[in-house]
């Protein structure tokens, strides 16, 4: 199987203008295209945003029956489509449906002037579908003749954050196995990492799979139901059922990309300042300031390829799901202990944040 990497994903949200100046003012994602009923995408408003080889579509419904508005219905703004990057999109959803995956859309061609995108989709996990499209002629389009292309708005730096490095993916109890399984026999990834963590009376299973281009990770995560319900827990019953949990976006400079970001008011999950008392005895010595980094609440490990910074964001939405992840390798591949660790143990404290703040009044 064919998959070269991420080419897009589309998130169907309740209103996309407001959720594209969220992801283009604080995120700095430039807004370059958009489509509607106007340009034949029926019944939905489209925003095309872009920062460096991220590509976001955002989507909402204009009826009740439109599926990103019964997506949003069932699970709030989220992660819709996983749009896969492939060299034959016909052959490629041939060969996938055969394999036994869900057959959702044949495949269909935009043609324009000087590009040809030929998609399909089937499905992934959950309601998330994967978009297989298929790229010749000028890459600056998208969808020629759906989504019109426009001077990217916004100005902002294009190099704080560089592509997708993964998407974390929230399963409920019983479906880690068969989902990766899933991956591995229809998709034709391979699985590259696995681990049992437990936190704080808390525990879950995780499996990391990989497409064979090492392009498109995917890092799954299932609740262990032996132990006291967490923070997988709580994104299962607030997103009702599977789904991203959060999007990891790689950087050259996290200590650049998180002062920016929070000075456009990203909010980030919050770091013990003890956290760094003992943080180049576990990880080797750190380049980069380490006052900075507690500053900032950057986090460090390392694997056996060399260390990774990562820091994540709190959830923009109200269901406190789908979140951001800013993440800066430096030889590290996999995703150690100490990463997924640090991630259960951040969203923890966000969790009991939220619920200890002030609600409010109501009649």
């Amino acid at each position: 199987m064919d998959i070269r990497g991420t080419d897009h994903i589309e998130l169907y949200v309740g209103d996309a203008r407001q959720a594209a100046f969220y992801f283009g003012r604080a995120v700095g994602l430039h807004l370059c295209g958009q489509g509607g009923p106007e340009t034949g995408l029926t019944d939905q408003r489209s925003l095309l945003l872009r920062q460096a080889d991220i590509r976001m579509l955002l989507t909402t419904g204009l009826t009740a029956g439109h599926p990103a508005s019964r997506y949003v219905q069932r699970h709030g703004d989220g992660i819709a489509v996983v749009a896969l990057e492939v060299g034959d999109a016909a052959g490629a959803y041939a060969e996938l449906v055969a394999r036994g995956a869900t057959a959702v859309a044949p495949p269909r061609t935009f043609t324009g002037t000087d590009a040809e995108v030929v998609t399909a989709e089937v499905g992934g996990f959950g309601d998330v579908r994967h978009r297989l499209v298929e790229r010749r002629g000028d890459r600056r389009e998208f969808l020629p003749g759906a989504v019109e292309m426009t001077p990217p708005a916004g100005g902002l730096d294009d190099k704080l954050l560089s592509e997708i490095d993964h998407l974390a993916v929230c399963v409920p109890p019983g479906q880690l196995d068969g989902t990766v399984r899933h991956y591995r026999e229809v998709f034709g990834f391979a699985e590259i990492f696995e681990e049992h963590i437990e936190v704080a009376g808390q525990a879950m299973n995780s499996k990391v799979v990989q497409s064979a281009s090492g392009r498109v990770t995917l890092v799954l995560l299932e609740p262990d139901p032996t132990h006291r319900p967490g923070q997988i827990d709580a994104f299962l019953d607030q997103h009702a059922g599977a789904g991203v949990q959060h999007l990891g976006l790689r950087t050259d400079d996290i200590v650049t990309a998180v002062g920016a970001l929070a000075g456009r008011g990203v909010r980030f999950a919050g770091t013990p300042g003890s956290y760094y008392d003992a943080l180049e005895a576990r990880v080797g010595p750190v380049d980069a300031p380490l006052d900075r980094l507690r500053e900032l609440g950057v986090l460090v490990d390392r694997d056996h390829g060399g260390q990774l910074l990562q820091i994540f964001t709190e959830s923009m939405h109200v269901r406190r799901t789908l979140f951001l992840e800013l993440i800066e390798r430096r030889g590290a591949r996999t995703f150690g202990s100490g990463n997924i660790k640090a991630l259960y143990e951040a969203k923890e404290r966000e969790l009991a944040a939220a619920a200890a703040a002030p609600q409010g009044v109501t009649a």
